[in-house]
């Protein structure tokens, strides 16, 4: 028997893309598909040398297109299966994904984000929101975790698995290139020793049998000849998915409650916010903070929550305008007193710059 990779709790100094393939590891993944793009690379370099050591598999594909099928097929034949890509990659996904949605297939895909449009820059963005929250040509059923830290990923990687195998639908980590390449520490776990049980795989196709004496036939569908048929099966699944996001849906938030202004950021920009509210309130400004850590789902009512004690709004984002547009989506028909932006695609925000710009705009007001 293959030992456990992980036995004991241990703290360790490591690149965000290392952190997710001994996350798939404690997840008790069994094979990765991909295929190579920067910034994930060392995902899969790090799997294919941890792999062989516990029993696990690893296939590289011709291209992204495949890298997403094949995925699907090792699932199908109930295997833990997961994938990695960032920008073009990503947009070659949207296919097998959107198969995935309408099949309920529980694909992992880890999406390292890079600047776009297009190839663009290989180093860091938040430019592939839109995406991976609304890519392909269905209705976004999937779930999209955004990580902010190191620990993060290792935490959401191992709960992407478990959300995947229990609701059916495609669920992302959504990291960025910071992320994959800077070293942060974190604690590495087994997550029985957090009391975490791990959602079993299952065979989906080529079960024991033979179907129709044995067992029922599965018959998975993503092809509809009329629009009635297609109706039908679209309404059900709507509604599954709404159920599931009550049970998923996360956020962070901080000092809302009172504040005069709230930063909105996600993922590793929401370290900046964190940073820009702490240094203005030792200042005597009362700032809070909110950070959407699902995506998809969106934690609208938690956001309008928020808007409820305060309606003065800083937005920032490694893009334009992809956070907000689902931000506004959320505070629709909300009074908003103020929304202010930020906006740099591919470039880091710094607390510093949060804080001018907070400064300012206080000082132009008063």
């Amino acid at each position: 028997m293959i030992e456990s990779p992980i036995k004991d709790e241990q703290k360790v100094f490591v690149t965000g893309n290392e952190v997710i393939a001994w996350a798939a590891l404690a997840a008790e993944a069994d094979i990765m598909y991909g295929y190579p793009i920067t910034p994930q690379n060392e995902i899969m370099h790090y799997w294919t040398r941890l792999a062989p050591k516990y029993g696990k598999k690893f296939l590289q594909t011709e291209d992204e297109l495949s890298a997403g099928f094949t995925t699907l097929g090792g699932i199908l034949a109930g295997r833990k299966a997961f994938s990695a890509t960032a920008g073009p990659g990503t947009i070659l996904f949207q296919e097998s994904i959107s198969m995935a949605e309408m099949m309920r297939i529980p694909m992992v895909v880890v999406v390292q984000q890079r600047g776009g449009p297009s190839t663009a820059t290989v180093i860091y963005s938040q430019q592939e929101v839109n995406m991976v929250t609304f890519g392909g040509n269905g209705e976004g059923w999937r779930v999209v975790y955004s990580t902010s830290t190191h620990q993060e990923l290792y935490d959401y990687t191992i709960k992407a698995f478990n959300t995947a195998w229990k609701y059916r639908f495609p669920t992302f980590i959504l990291g960025d290139g910071y992320q994959a390449k800077m070293r942060e520490s974190l604690v590495m776990y087994k997550p029985s020793a957090r009391g975490i049980e791990l959602v079993k795989p299952y065979t989906v196709l080529g079960g024991p049998g033979v179907p129709g004496r044995d067992r029922l036939a599965v018959h998975l569908r993503n092809t509809f000849s009329v629009e009635e048929e297609l109706y039908e099966a679209v309404m059900p699944a709507q509604e599954e998915y709404e159920q599931m996001a009550v049970e998923v849906v996360e956020h962070d938030s901080q000092h809302t409650e009172g504040a005069e202004i709230i930063i909105i950021a996600h993922g590793v920009v929401s370290r900046a916010a964190i940073a820009a509210m702490n240094r203005l309130r030792n200042k005597g400004i009362k700032a809070g903070y909110f950070r959407p850590i699902t995506l998809r789902p969106f934690p609208e009512q938690e956001l309008r929550k928020a808007a409820g004690h305060c309606s003065n709004f800083l937005l920032v984002e490694s893009a334009l305008g992809q956070l907000a547009r689902l931000v506004k989506e959320a505070l629709f028909n909300v009074p908003v007193e103020r929304f202010d932006t930020i906006y740099k695609p591919g470039v880091g925000i710094t607390a510093e710059e949060l804080v001018e710009a907070i400064e300012k705009n206080r000082k132009v007001e008063h």
